[in-house]
């Protein structure tokens, strides 16, 4: 019986992560919509508060992991999420959503709607383009099979800071790579 409570907490607290990780991503999407009705200065001020609450929430993830077991793969899943976030290896926030609630179909899906919208001219080549290099790494990054076309897609349109974040490994120590990362990345940002 105890066993059981110990997994419903366990799946409680997992629930309690994924949500906060989806309003502070649901946040980041929101500031990006309204960045034209904002002044220039409180939207870097809102940015910067919203990058330092998942700067908390990644502290907090570290804690848990340390201390809990049985969340760290889950941890590990939401952290590179996170840290995404924040590096700007991903300038999405729907694809890190889809990222960190690790749905490679959704991923697919968004893929496949994207290549429509850019075919009857809803969306620019530029804007397919990051946002497809951003899907194919997160879906790599999920352990998802691409196809050659799909690699050399990514290979020949990768950011330097979204080759960095593929190159970060989910296992021991990958924690301090990431966030030695982040920090490089929201430093070259402030600059």
């Amino acid at each position: 019986m105890a066993a059981s409570r110990g997994r419903s907490e366990t799946l409680k607290l997992q629930q309690n992560l994924e949500e906060q990780l989806d309003r502070l991503m649901a946040q980041l999407a929101d500031l990006e919509e309204c960045k034209d009705d904002l002044e220039p200065e409180e939207y870097e001020e809102t940015k910067h508060e919203t990058i330092e609450q998942l700067r908390e929430f990644n502290t907090s993830l570290s804690n848990l992991k340390g201390g809990n077991m049985t969340l760290v793969d889950e941890l590990n899943r939401m952290q590179l999420a996170i840290q995404a976030a924040i590096s700007e290896a991903f300038r999405t926030p729907e694809v890190i959503r889809l990222f960190a609630k690790k749905q490679p179909g959704q991923l697919r899906q968004r893929l496949t709607d994207m290549q429509r919208d850019v075919k009857i001219g809803k969306m620019s080549q530029d804007a397919y383009t990051q946002q497809a290099v951003e899907i194919l790494a997160a879906l790599r990054k999920l352990g998802e099979k691409l196809s050659p076309i799909e690699m050399e897609f990514v290979a020949s349109h990768s950011s330097a800071a979204l080759s960095q974040f593929e190159q970060v490994s989910p296992q021991g120590g990958a924690s301090e790579k990431v966030l030695a990362m982040a920090g490089s990345q929201v430093e070259r940002a402030r600059k």
